[in-house]
């Protein structure tokens, strides 16, 4: 029997390269979006499922399991890698954009994590691969809201790694670096109130020297997140953590072999701030 992958954000980027690479590799795939009515491609291939999940609305979220259950009878994996970023200074954040900051990225994680949690209990296996970041271990400028989210994420699952294991159920982290997909626009929000004029001008060169340093030729496709995504799915391994890119290699590694003081100075030189 083929085994099943339940995929958040599949309608782009690296959820979508994800369905695919299952799809292709024999998986049935529950390719779950904010707008399946709009998808096109995936609707048309074998055993691929594409419904409508919103990690904001509980409903859709188990109406989509037991849909996805109801076709393919059991489900072996699931991809929490919804997600978006929120960009600019923290000041500029109004409480409803800081609050669907934390649903997106940790709430609706939660909620789709306890929807499958007695599917796997009851099966004594399952796994979950959490879409974590570089930037749920070290910071850019610009993105205090994001990062809080992204270290969140590798704190659940680091720590909730430890009590499925005895229901023979296991956490993996996937943490890509920069993607060549639509995260700098169609997933990327920012927020700067020039009105707060102290952070302007840090404002202004932080925002610009980032976004140069987004170059689509430098960073990894979503087909390689989401061959390391089923590499983590079928190694059989207990590995917690998986870097994703070169750069997420690099910038990781660094990260560890740096004090607080000598990392945040490179980047800072390098970011001009």
């Amino acid at each position: 029997m083929n085994k099943t992958i339940l995929i958040t954000g599949s309608s782009t980027g690296i959820g979508r390269a994800t369905a695919l690479k299952f799809q292709k590799e024999g998986w049935n795939v529950i390719a779950t979006m904010r707008t399946p009515e709009k998808e096109e491609k995936l609707t048309k291939l074998d055993q691929v499922l594409v419904t409508k999940l919103d990690v904001q609305d509980v409903e859709t979220i188990k109406s989509a399991f037991a849909e996805g259950l109801e076709k393919f009878g059991k489900i072996d994996v699931v991809l929490n890698n919804a997600g978006y970023g929120l960009m600019g200074t923290f000041e500029s954040a109004d409480d409803a954009s800081i609050r669907r900051q934390f649903d997106v990225n940790v709430f609706g994680l939660f909620d789709v994590t306890k929807a499958a949690l007695p599917h796997f209990r009851a099966n004594k296996s399952g796994l979950f691969i959490n879409i974590s970041s570089i930037g749920g271990k070290m910071t850019f400028p610009l993105m205090p809201l994001y990062h809080s989210t992204k270290f969140a994420v590798e704190g659940f699952s680091e720590s909730l790694h430890y009590e499925l294991a005895a229901a023979g159920i296991k956490v993996k982290l996937v943490e890509p670096g920069g993607v060549a997909t639509d995260f700098g626009s169609r997933s990327l929000d920012y927020r700067h109130d020039e009105s707060l004029e102290e952070y302007n001008e840090y404002a202004k060169s932080a925002f610009e020297n980032m976004m140069s340093s987004f170059k689509p030729e430098d960073m990894s496709k979503p087909e390689l997140i989401a061959d390391i995504i089923f590499e983590a799915a079928t190694d059989g391994k207990d590995t917690l953590r998986y870097r994703a890119g070169a750069d997420a290699e690099q910038l990781l590694t660094a990260r560890a072999s740096m004090n607080d003081e000598e990392f945040i100075g490179m980047m800072k030189t390098n970011l001009g701030v």
